[in-house]
């Protein structure tokens, strides 16, 4: 019997894929202690509570939406590579790179910085491109 090796890429998918609820958290944070009709989280109906957030909140579930967006090309890119035999070393490098690179944007979308967060972005979508043309020959 042989066992697949999950690697540090497959993990970086896991971790990627996490994102998102790590910018929901970041946004509804200490809010759950507050009533809803004093402003604090309404589990009835979040989507609505989260449309009307403001500044750093505000950003923080607007970060969780392009997180999600960012994940299809992402995961995509890491099977590829995957199954066109990529260099495992580069491939894992790539992939840590780009989930760093994800937490950076993260941050900087919270703290409002626009223009670095924009330069992370690019950053991370031409990794996401390096990723997947690393197993072309």
């Amino acid at each position: 019997m042989t066992f697949a090796r999950f690697t540090i890429a497959y993990w970086c998918v896991l971790v990627a894929a996490l994102l998102p609820i790590v910018c929901a958290g970041i946004a509804k944070y200490g809010m759950f202690a507050k009533h809803p009709r004093d402003g604090g989280y309404d589990n009835n109906n979040p989507r609505h509570w989260l449309s009307r957030q403001t500044d750093w909140r505000a950003r923080a579930n607007a970060a969780q939406a392009n997180t999600f967006e960012s994940l299809p090309f992402f995961f995509a890119a890491v099977i590829i590579a995957h199954i066109l035999q990529a260099g495992q070393t580069r491939l894992d490098i790539l992939a840590l790179l780009f989930v760093f690179l994800r937490i950076a944007y993260i941050m900087m979308y919270v703290a409002d910085l626009a223009k670095a967060r924009s330069a992370v972005w690019v950053s991370a979508f031409i990794v996401n491109i390096f990723i997947l043309f690393a197993g072309y020959r």
